[in-house]
């Protein structure tokens, strides 16, 4: 069979409708009795993957395809997901985040008989593979993985996974356990050693923090902030700086910026050396987190901080009239309800940021029609190889 384009999560197509994963646009496949693909005639973009594990790993999906049309292919969900309400904004040069560059993984850990294996699943399967020489993370996440293993052993249940999501900071790796194991007084113990035995920043059970050896400090801008246990972090640090420099830009001279979905302040920290900054959050903690970073930092204009479900309690007309230009950067369902009232207030300019084309598309639309105008779209690509695709656009009244 022939594939004749690639669905938005990255699986080939082919003419009757077959989902065929890693095949490209043009190419003659034959299905093996696995579902997988035998290439008898390769696309001149098809590529050698660069890591030894893909073959088996699950964790990338694109590794068999050029950058070139890895780059098109994700502006390409963005421009589809515009057009489909009549949009056609020009772009900027999209962002690609290098090789290793992922600060923050979501391994997965199973006990063994000979001690534990951390890794990714397989595609669509729950088999573990191990992925020693991953292509995508830090290297400094890369050389955790046997102390991972390590907290396997400790922290899994016989049967279960467990879930270690580790994340780079300045002070060393700040690491969260999720596991169905209960956790006792002595199992509190001994991941305390743990902590201190492996020379981890923190170790905490789900949101319950065990041991803080050292604070695990995020810098934005100016000023270092530790984020709450799994609080939202850019993917790379590479792909942060093209968002924030993006939305710097967009917001130009502003004086007073109202940040919507703000985070642990990605952009209300760097944008306070120049505007004061309303940031606003449903949860009290990382707000907790962004307002000490910015009193124990020097040089920066007025942050207050606002803890409500913008989802449910959006901003009003009335209250955003009181700043001239908002950025807003929510979770992958979008907006819609503060995106309506923003389109009626008086607000001129807004950076908008979307890890979600199809959501971004319907948000930005009901702005269009009220009277804005897509200035431009930056696709920035932090999630190398996957399908994920982020972006960046200015949007302004007029």
């Amino acid at each position: 069979m022939r594939i004749e384009a690639l669905t938005h999560l990255g699986a080939g197509r082919a003419s009757d409708g077959t989902l065929v994963p890693r095949t490209l646009p043009g190419e003659e496949i034959a299905l093996r009795p696995d579902g997988s693909a035998q290439i008898l005639t390769p696309s001149d973009q098809r590529v050698a993957p660069p890591c030894r594990h893909y073959r088996g790993c699950g964790g990338c999906a694109l590794q068999h395809a050029s950058d070139p049309f890895v780059a098109g292919f994700k502006q390409g969900i963005v421009e589809r997901a515009l057009s489909a309400h009549g949009l056609t904004p020009p772009f900027r040069g999209l962002h690609t985040s290098p090789p290793r560059s992922r600060r923050r993984a979501k391994f997965a850990g199973r006990r063994t008989k000979k001690g534990a294996l951390v890794g990714f699943h397989a595609r669509g399967s729950d088999t573990l593979v191990a992925v020693p020489d991953c292509q995508l993370v830090t290297p400094r996440l890369t050389a955790a993985l046997p102390m991972l293993e390590a907290l396997t052993v400790l922290a899994a249940s016989r049967r279960g996974e467990v879930a270690l999501t580790v994340t780079e900071s300045d002070a060393g790796l700040d690491v969260r356990v999720d596991s169905e194991q209960p956790l006792t007084d002595q199992l509190r113990l001994d991941l305390a050693v743990f902590a201190q035995t492996h020379g981890l920043a923190r170790l905490s059970w789900g949101e319950d923090p065990i041991a803080m050896i050292h604070p695990p400090g995020q810098v934005f801008g100016p000023a270092r902030v530790v984020p709450p246990a799994g609080a939202f972090l850019q993917a790379t640090a590479e792909g942060e700086a093209a968002l924030r420099d993006a939305v710097t830009e967009i917001l130009g001279d502003a004086a007073r910026v109202v940040d919507l979905f703000a985070g642990c302040g990605t952009f209300s920290l760097p944008l306070s050396q120049r505007a004061e900054i309303h940031a606003v959050e449903g949860e009290a903690a990382m707000l907790d987190a962004l307002d000490q970073g910015w009193r124990r930092a020097q040089g920066l204009k007025r942050i207050t901080t606002e803890v409500r479900d913008l989802f449910r309690r959006p901003l009003e007309p009335d209250e955003l009239n009181r700043f001239d230009a908002a950025v807003i950067d929510p979770p992958r369902a979008g907006a819609e309800a503060q995106v309506a009232t923003l389109a009626r207030s008086s607000i001129q300019t807004i950076a908008m940021v979307s890890c979600n084309p199809v959501t971004f598309g319907r948000d930005v639309a009901v702005l269009v029609n009220a009277g804005f105008t897509i200035d431009w779209v930056k696709v920035v690509d932090q999630f190398r190889w996957s399908p994920h695709t982020e972006l960046v656009a200015r949007v302004t009244r007029g």
